[in-house]
Order: C-alpha cells, then sequence, then structure tokens
C-alpha cells in the first residue's frame, strides 16, 4: 500500500509565537517502495514520520493512503533510536505485544513471534531480557517486533544511529533482507548519507529550520544491495550530491556566524 503526503504543514506554539517544523511537504511513496529521508538534526524528519502515522494531526495538508487497514491490521508501525522494548518482558514477549493487543491467542502470537526472531537471528535468545542483550540484539528484537505486526508501512527514526560502525552493517543487511522477504513500505529517516542510499529507492533531501524537501532523488542501484555496493561510483556520486546540497546549511549550524 502506498501513500501521499499532500502540502502537508506542521506548527507548533511557542510564546514567542509558533514555530514551523514541516513546511508544504509534498511526495508521494509508491507500494513497496522503501524511501529515506535524510537531513540535518531539527529540520523535521521526525514530525514528518509522526505525522505519517497520526501521532500529531497536521496544521494545513493531509495523508492520503491508497487503502484502508482492515482486518486488523495496522496502518503503521514506528521503530526508533532507542528500541523502546519493555524491560519486564522476554524478547518473546515484547515481539509479540502487538499481536496480543489485537486480541491473538498466546499459542499463535508466540508462534509468529519465534518466526521473526529466528528471522533476525535471535532463536537462541528467545526467552531472555532486554538488559541480557546487547544494543544491536535489542535493535533486533524492535524490528521483529515492527514486522510481526504486519503493518501497511514501516516508520523507521534512525534505529541504527546509535549502533558501533560494524553492528551497523549487519543490520542494514538484515533490514534489506527482511524487507526484501515481506516487502512493506518503509520510510526511513537517517542522518547518515551513505545509508539512506544504500538502502533506499529514493531519498528524499530536507533542508532548512522550517521541514522542506529540497530534492528527490532515485536511486538506481540494482537490488539486492550488500557491502560491495558501497565502492561503486554512482554511490560515491550521489552521496556527494546530497552532501552538497546539505553542506553550507550543517557547516553554518557548526559554526554560526558571529
Amino acid at each position: 500500500m502506498g501513500f501521499e503526503c499532500r502540502h502537508l504543514s506542521k506548527l507548533y506554539p511557542t510564546r514567542q509565537g509558533p514555530v514551523t517544523a514541516v513546511d508544504d511537504v509534498d511526495f508521494r511513496v509508491a507500494h513497496e517502495e522503501f524511501v529515506c529521508i535524510v537531513g540535518p538534526s531539527g529540520c523535521g524528519k521526525t514530525t514528518l514520520l509522526k505525522l505519517i502515522a497520526g501521532l500529531v494531526a497536521p496544521s494545513s495538508g493531509q495523508v492520503v493512503f491508497d487503502l484502508q487497514a482492515g482486518n486488523g491490521q495496522l496502518r503503521s508501525a514506528l521503530v526508533f533510536q532507542d528500541h523502546g522494548l519493555f524491560p519486564w518482558m522476554t524478547v518473546l514477549d515484547n515481539v509479540a505485544f502487538g499481536l496480543e493487543m489485537r486480541g491473538m491467542a498466546r499459542v499463535e502470537r508466540h508462534e509468529r513471534a519465534r518466526a521473526f526472531i529466528a528471522q533476525v537471528g535471535l532463536a537462541a535468545c528467545a526467552d531472555r531480557y532486554p538488559h541480557q542483550l546487547s544494543i544491536g540484539m535489542r535493535q533486533r528484537v524492535s524490528i521483529a517486533r515492527a514486522f510481526v505486526a504486519d503493518p501497511q508501512i514501516l516508520l523507521m527514526d534512525e534505529p541504527f544511529g546509535s549502533l558501533d560502525a560494524l553492528t551497523k552493517l549487519v543490520l542494514q543487511e538484515e533490514l534489506l533482507r527482511i524487507w526484501r522477504k515481506h516487502r512493506k513500505v518503509i520510510v526511513y529517516v537517517t542522518h547518515d548519507i551513505e545509508e539512506a542510499v544504500l538502502l533506499g529507492d529514493r531519498v528524499l533531501v530536507m533542508t532548512g529550520r522550517h521541514g522542506r524537501i529540497r530534492e528527490q532523488i532515485a536511486i538506481n542501484l540494482p537490488r539486492p544491495r550488500d557491502l560491495l555496493n558501497r565502492g561503486q561510483p554512482h554511490v560515491t556520486e550521489i552521496t556527494w550530491h546530497i552532501w552538497k546540497l546539505l553542506e553550507d546549511e550543517v557547516r553554518q549550524r557548526v559554526s554560526p556566524a558571529s
């Protein structure tokens, strides 16, 4: 299922007056498409995900979905950087939690949860608690929990941002492998330009302090993709082009003019 953001804007009231977080954002995401959003901190990326998820209401514009969710299916699921697992629950119960909330019987939800836990390589950890896992393993649990809920759209907000470089590489490939199998629409927010290029079918570049999309870039790399794609001239070219779109703003934020 695809969706469309039509002239979407979000203003937050403050004592100094309204602050624009997202301004006139207009784009479409196709069925089964993997779209990455990249931009500096404070440009509205997370707010945009929340608008798509329906967690906040737009000040103007709308999000239009191709199909309505039915049979108890979630329209969207969110995966955040901090994984958000329940510390008092096992891995199995964390992954199965969404299914439990939908009223699925214990045996069935545990069976489905175990299948997704195995897909992220944690079959031996199903009965452990989050504090017994590494950060990377906990993030795998979060991904399994999102996919097992079978949402129409998966929204991911810098899910690998807190991981070390090596773990991040592994989980990027794991995510692509699971996505190839289940073909969910994914909207993936990241600060990492190369990550956006390697994961996405398309990259939306957000700039400015008012949440505008400056450019949409199609990533014409064949799939499946892996670590070998990183050295390709096309990846370097697109990565450099996106950096040039963002460079002035990023440098100004790091070293503002006096």
